[in-house]
């Protein structure tokens, strides 16, 4: 196989990888794994520390969905045993070792944190000393952490450290000076990397981690930021989690690293005011215009506020000592990704993925530009399959029959519904642009995304190979007086949890977790007006005869599918030509109580084109 020419740098390291093996603590958290990927890709053999057997099946399967099928092997660690409960003699051609393990989490008692993160370091640092080549520690600390200096906390300073900052901080304070301490003592190397916030993958935006600056993100979407934290001056840096395990694979193979700490982060990150101001408007959400000093959100109310007292000591305007990682990094080849578009991408993960809620994997999520319309999009964008969905659900209740059906296939939320942004104004228009780039669609329509479907099939008659309504609402006997008004069903809508929302259009509210993120998007502001308005629309007498009329003249293939519990009108069911699968025992909602059933009809449909 013939290949491009090999620059110097990546011949450099080529070398010194093919001369390392490094054993990572802390493989399966967010850094870690990312690392454990970097590691790999540069030919180096990772040794993956893990708790259970449990942890180390995930990281594999997580490895594998990022192109690591070779290359790793998985030791079990007990951090509660003072040798980490590994044979040290498989470890002997260790060269380096990665301590990314501890304790991450706000509102830890002390013991907890002290453990996870003093005692885990040291212990370390203390297995380096015992192997036989005397590997590099590469230990992570943070950004803060570092900036207090190598004091080792002692006595009341201790004490006071713990009072003020929190746990967490306290502990990693503490860790750090440890961890230099032992170091020192027992004659290993080792190299301080101070990370800031880890935002996600430069190129993806993916990101597991919830906490921190993620949950700032994540009230924002939700409508819940009441005021941006801080002032101008407040600074949070972030680093993308691909430059940073970059910069950590780098360090063990310098000798000028030895014995020093780097600060990892995007000098060039905004303020958070203006950070918060720039993700608000990507996501097309209202930016709160209260902003709050750190110093009276701090006397305010936790109740009210909804922040950790552990995060505040985080809000602040200092700056770092980032001259000599940047330095080392240019002279090695790396280069910061471009800040904001990294940002907003991370962002869109965060949110794509409901902040943590739906691991990542297929169908693929994401946010995509239609007709100038911000819209989420789950599954293949080029599918010849597209699902418009029903009220008041979302995409998310399409996504069992979207992973399980053999082509390729999109669900996209309405606009203004959902994670979507844009409202009905536009939906027009919004479907002519998203179907614009396909030259023939099997388009689904279910309930109102029936109507549209059909709307659209009528103008565009040459573009669709099929058009299949589920439950099309507009043939069905009308909803009641209080369902179309608009006041009484934007007040339930807003006020409902997943299990009155199961127990009404389900019939079962053991079914719940099927509509937690429905009604989590009910919660977000204007959309269960936006709902409740077009629920009302809908059951107007004249639209629902032009709708029907229209299905009569289209001269295209149409396959009805209803629920045998949500039936048709007499009268729609009498003029319908075409072809009406009933589907026992269902109701409006078959995606959800039998899917099973509906992908057999939906995907015999496709098969027959």
């Amino acid at each position: 196989m013939t290949t491009g020419p090999v620059s110097a740098a990546e011949a450099a390291v080529a070398e010194r990888s093919s001369r390392r093996t490094a054993l990572v603590f802390g493989s399966t958290g967010f850094i870690g794994r990312w690392l454990v990927v970097e590691l790999v890709a540069q030919g180096v053999p990772v040794i993956a520390a893990v708790r259970t057997q449990a942890s180390g099946e995930t990281l594999r399967r997580w490895l594998g969905a990022h192109g690591v099928d070779t290359g790793v092997e998985f030791i079990e660690a007990d951090f509660q045993a003072a040798d980490l409960g590994v044979d040290d003699a498989a470890l002997a051609g260790t060269t380096e070792i990665h301590n990314l393990a501890g304790a991450f989490r706000f509102g830890m008692p002390e013991q907890e944190a002290y453990d996870g993160n003093v005692v885990t370091g040291r212990r370390i640092v203390e297995l380096a000393a015992r192997l036989p080549r005397r590997p590099r520690v590469v230990h992570v600390s943070g950004y803060r952490v570092g900036s207090h200096g190598d004091t080792v906390l002692t006595g009341e300073a201790r004490a006071a450290a713990y009072r003020r900052l929190g746990a967490y901080e306290a502990s990693k304070i503490e860790a750090d000076g440890v961890v230099k301490q032992t170091a020192t003592e027992l004659g290993v190397p080792y190299t301080i990397v101070n990370p800031s916030t880890v935002s996600g993958h430069s190129g993806t935006g993916e990101s597991e981690q919830q906490i921190g600056l993620a949950a700032t993100v994540r009230d924002l979407w939700q409508g819940r930021l009441a005021a941006l934290p801080g002032n101008a001056e407040t600074f949070v840096p972030v680093v993308t989690i691909d430059y940073l395990a970059k910069f950590m694979a780098l360090v063990p193979t310098l000798d000028e690293t030895r014995g020093k700490s780097y600060w990892v982060l995007d000098d060039d990150t905004p303020g958070l005011r203006e950070m918060l101001t720039l993700i608000g408007r990507h996501y097309r959400v209202r930016e709160p215009r209260l902003s709050l000093p750190v110093g009276v959100i701090r006397k305010l109310p936790r109740g009210l506020t909804k922040a950790d007292p552990e995060t505040l000591s985080f809000l602040d305007s200092a700056r770092y000592p980032t001259a000599e990682a940047q330095e080392l990094a240019v002279r090695h080849g790396l280069v910061q990704p471009e800040t904001v578009p990294a940002l907003l991408r991370w962002a869109d993960y965060l949110a794509a993925h409901r902040f943590g809620a739906v691991r990542p994997g297929d169908p693929v999520r994401r946010f995509i530009d239609v007709a100038g319309t911000r819209t989420f999009s789950l599954g293949n964008p080029d599918a010849d399959t597209v699902v418009l969905p029903p009220l008041p659900l979302n995409a998310d209740s399409w996504a069992e029959i979207a992973n399980a059906f053999p082509d390729d296939l999109q669900v996209v939320d309405l606009p203004g519904l959902g994670l979507s942004s844009g409202d009905v104004s536009n939906w027009t228009r919004w479907l002519e642009d998203l179907l614009a780039h396909r030259p023939s669609v099997h388009l689904i329509g279910h309930s109102i995304g029936a109507a549209y479907a059909l709307e659209y099939a009528a103008n565009h008659p040459d573009k669709l190979s099929r058009l299949t309504l589920v439950a099309p609402a507009f043939l069905q006997p009308r909803a009641g007086a209080l369902a179309r008004s608009r006041l009484v069903a934007t007040l339930w809508l807003r006020r409902t949890s997943p299990e009155s929302l199961a127990a009404r259009l389900l019939g079962d509210k053991d079914l719940a977790p099927k509509l937690t993120s429905s009604v989590q998007d009910l919660r977000r502001p204007t959309t269960a007006r936006r709902i409740a308005n077009l629920l009302h629309h809908g059951a107007n007498p004249t639209r629902r005869a032009a709708l029907a009329q229209t299905l009569a003249t289209y001269p295209g293939r149409v396959h009805l599918i209803t629920g045998e519990q949500d039936p048709l009108t007499p009268a729609a069911t009498a003029a319908f030509q075409n072809t009406l699968t009933t589907i026992p025992n269902a109701g409006h909602y078959p995606q959800l109580t039998h899917p099973t059933e509906l992908l057999r009809h939906l995907t015999s449909a496709t098969a027959a084109l």
